[in-house]
């Protein structure tokens, strides 16, 4: 006979209740390290997830290498103010004798350089992608093609790829460095102040400065608020006289700067430059409302005078109409408005290509390739009276910076008409005009040694009009008739 420990009743409750206890207790433990090791591999997936942004990286127009960009933080709020303009207004646009082709200016240079902006270089490339096989032309993507004149390596395969040499690029540096030099502390230039503000800005836009840029941002913002300043000041006016009846070129010029300027450094590199949409809202809007009945533009911007403006004149219009339309803004009656420049310009051409002052007669080459470019850049390099300009240039147009004829306004516009023509005409063109040119700049940066046939002269008309020809090589592709 075996004896068995028998447990109690309550003893054996007890026993019941621990176990259950154990195995919740177990259970729980094993959920929780479900969930820890759940957890764990989340967070590994979510981290290899994770984008890194990359710091945003400012091109320095005039870099020696492309492969060495410095990495900065780009400022997206310019907090610099318009400057103030000078309590002095010098007179605007004027002449001493009555000029049908040109800007006049008086034979000055700055009395009061710049010393504020550290030690230390027509339009935007995008005529259009045009490659001379019919596939392209006239204006193409704006913004995407100004980007691709920020990289010196990207600047010297296009002077290449269209004639230009390492000294074209060398010079518009050179220039651009001078420029710089020479910027009054309002950040205008010469007596002209609106105008030469236009145009020098221009020539750093061109190549691709804006207020951003590591060696001219201080420069460009500089002339950008001038002229901002300007327009905020007089609703939407551009001069620094408006009594003058020549402003309507200051006009054109600014608007044609202003609007350029917002495209590549607002529409393309996201810069916040206070008042600079309103200023180019306002001003181009006052331009096109200010079109003369005869579809020109004339002097003080009277809409009904028995002349009805002149080729001269709406030449810086209708360049100045592209670059608002490009920026892609709201305008009212833009459209109307070129289409009726146009016309305007037809009517003043003869049967041989020539356009004249205020009709078709006694027309000449200068105002054959103002008539060129506008037709172009509205109509497409295949439009007959631009290619009727274009073979009356080709056959007229006076060479050699030393002639007593040469007209460095009407080369101006020759330059980008005939490379945005290409062809036999444009390799012509460029053989005579390219090296010539190169030649007339002093070791300063500056064209001083060349002479305007119209206008009284001055250094920094002549060196912006030359500069910008030299930008010509990576401003413009070889247009082939794209229409608007």
């Amino acid at each position: 006979m075996s004896l068995h420990a028998q447990l109690s009743p309550e003893a054996q409750a007890r026993l019941a209740a621990q176990k259950r206890t154990s195995t919740l207790t177990s259970l729980v433990i094993a959920l929780l390290l479900m969930v820890l090791v759940a957890v764990i591999l989340m967070i590994i997936a979510m981290a290899s997830n994770v984008k890194i942004t990359p710091q945003m990286v400012s091109y320095n127009g005039t870099a020696e290498s492309d492969e060495n960009l410095k990495q900065k933080k780009v400022q997206t709020q310019i907090e610099r103010k318009p400057a103030a303009p000078s309590a002095s207004m010098s007179k605007v646009i004027a002449a001493n004798t009555t000029s049908p082709t040109a800007v006049p200016v008086p034979e000055i240079d700055v009395p009061d350089p710049s010393t504020d902006f550290g030690d230390g270089n027509d339009f935007g490339d995008g005529w259009g992608d045009g490659d001379g096989s019919g596939n392209g032309g006239g204006f193409g993507n704006i913004p995407t093609a100004m980007k691709k004149r920020c990289t010196k390596a990207d600047r010297l395969q296009r002077l290449a790829n269209s004639g230009g040499t390492p000294a074209c690029e060398d010079a518009v540096v050179k220039s651009l460095r001078w420029l710089k030099s020479t910027q009054a502390k309002d950040g205008s230039w010469t007596a002209n102040k609106t105008s030469m503000t236009g145009l020098a800005l221009l020539c750093f836009l061109g190549h691709c400065e804006t207020a951003g840029s590591e060696e001219f941002g201080e420069t460009v913002l500089a002339a950008i608020s001038f002229l901002v300043d300007k327009a905020m000041k007089n609703n939407g006016k551009l001069a620094d006289d408006l009594k003058d009846k020549h402003w309507c070129y200051e006009h054109g010029i600014a608007v044609y700067a202003l609007a350029e300027a917002y495209t590549l450094c607002v529409k393309s590199f996201n810069e916040n430059i206070p008042n600079l949409e309103q200023a180019v809202m306002d001003a181009g809007q006052f331009m096109i409302n200010s079109q003369h009945k005869s579809g020109g533009w004339e002097y003080g911007y009277s809409e009904d005078s028995p002349r009805g403006g002149d080729t001269s004149i709406v030449g810086w219009q209708m360049q100045a109409l592209k670059a608002c339309k490009f920026t892609g803004l709201d305008f009212v009656n833009l459209k109307k408005c070129y289409k009726n420049g146009i016309d305007y310009l037809e009517r003043m051409q003869a049967p041989s290509g020539a356009l004249g002052y205020t009709g078709p007669g006694n027309g000449t080459p200068t105002r054959a390739a103002i008539g060129a470019l506008c037709f172009q850049i509205w109509e497409g390099s295949t439009h007959r009276p631009a290619r009727n300009a274009i073979k009356y240039m080709h056959k007229e147009l006076v060479h050699g910076t030393g002639n007593a004829d040469y007209d460095l306004y009407g080369h101006y516009y020759a330059a980008q008409a005939m490379i945005n023509h290409g062809g036999k005409e444009w390799e012509n063109y460029n053989t005579k005009f390219r090296d010539d040119l190169l030649a007339q700049q002093d070791a300063d940066g500056s064209f001083k040694k060349l002479k305007m046939k119209h206008g009284a002269g001055g250094h920094h008309y002549p060196s912006c009009l030359a500069t910008l020809m030299l930008e010509t090589y990576y401003r413009f592709l070889p247009g082939t008739g794209q229409q608007n």
